[in-house]
């Protein structure tokens, strides 16, 4: 494997406060109960969009109001209320062998995810950060990684995408790449067995001994 794709919510770094209290801060301008922040776990992860309609159970123009309240806070503040998860920055320089080249495939919008990638000081690690436009393009892994492949000139056969939910594995099967699902974020062992990941793993530390 000569390209390496990383997740950044829960595979790099652990987003829970700034993403579930920015989605609280949405829902509180609508006539609904807000969740508590463990119940929006399930939020962290899939397109935005898709979330909100789900919480709200109604239209899409409810569902694209909900996604510019939460940028107002989380542009500001919830973008940094997130940990690098211990052992990332050391895994990072294990995985990068010479000749092999590493990028971020995330699907939150590019403006927030290269904020938060030079807030933890990983730039150097990565060649590019990929991730979706503001008005959804690219928004879903199948699009944004062959928007990735055709960018970077990769063989799909040489490049393996890492995260910790269906969506990361859904996405890189589609284009032809390798998996490994990452059981210490967000996703679950069962849903990403069931998504088809080729490896999982507990902990940061394992990933450089799956990439050969």
């Amino acid at each position: 494997m000569d390209t390496v794709f990383f997740d950044l919510d829960g595979t790099l770094t652990d987003p829970k406060i700034g993403i579930t209290a920015s989605i609280q801060y949405a829902l509180a301008r609508f006539d609904i109960r807000v969740p508590t922040q463990d119940e929006l776990l399930w939020c962290i992860g899939p397109p935005l969009h898709a979330s909100f309609k789900a919480l709200l159970g109604t239209t899409d123009a409810d569902a694209d109001r909900a996604v510019d309240y939460y940028r107002e806070r989380f542009g500001d503040v919830g973008l940094f209320e997130n940990t690098l998860y211990a052992g990332i920055e050391e895994t990072l320089t294990a995985v990068a062998a010479p000749g092999r080249r590493l990028f971020v495939a995330t699907s939150k919008p590019h403006v927030f995810a290269d904020r938060i990638i030079d807030h933890f000081g990983l730039r150097p690690h990565f060649g590019r950060v990929f991730g979706s436009e503001l008005d959804g393009t690219r928004v879903h892994k199948t699009d944004l990684l062959r928007y990735a492949l055709d960018e970077t000139a990769t063989d799909p056969a040489r490049a393996i995408m890492i995260g910790d939910r269906q969506h990361d594995i859904i996405g890189a099967a589609n284009n032809g790449i390798a998996t490994i699902g990452v059981l210490y974020g967000y996703g679950s062992r069962a849903e990403l067995v069931d998504a088809g990941a080729g490896h999982l793993c507990k902990a940061p530390g394992e990933i450089p001994g799956l990439i050969k």
